[in-house]
């Protein structure tokens, strides 16, 4: 198992791996996804496993259970472990306006489709769940 300083939700058992710059949104991002049903796996760091053909991503432990809300402090939640990775999200600036397809980020030797989004875009939490629906690995796949 490999620590990576990644934020993650799972939706409906997939793993969404939320990536960017320090400040950028990735907690309020997965607090959003949260209120949406989504399940919190960790904040700012999490541990990933390859198992066979797909990532599996748990919380870390020092950090279990722990999501930072801007202006409110660190909140403890639910979270969910052992959940295949589907997705990749990276928060940037010059995230592109259309694409055709996902990227790919290499985690352990393995292609994990990747999405870009702008910071704190209006209806993020909803793009998030429609990138997961449309380029994110299925269960089966993953």
């Amino acid at each position: 198992m490999i620590a990576r300083q990644f934020t993650c939700v799972a939706i409906d058992r997939r793993a969404v791996l939320i990536d960017g710059a320090p400040g950028v949104g990735k907690s309020t991002l997965a607090l959003a996804l949260i209120d949406r049903g989504a399940v919190l796996v960790g904040d700012d760091s999490v541990m990933l496993e390859k198992s066979g053909t797909h990532i599996r991503v748990s919380p870390h432990p020092q950090t279990r259970g722990m999501l930072e809300v801007r202006n409110l402090g660190v909140v403890t939640m639910p979270v969910a472990e052992g959940i295949p990775v589907c997705l990749v999200c990276t928060l940037r600036e010059a995230a592109p306006r259309f694409i055709d397809s996902a990227g790919t980020l290499v985690i352990e030797g393995l292609d994990l489709p990747r999405i870009q989004l702008e910071p704190f875009a209006p209806l993020q939490a909803v793009r998030v769940e429609l990138g997961l629906k449309t380029y994110g690995l299925t269960p089966r796949t993953a």
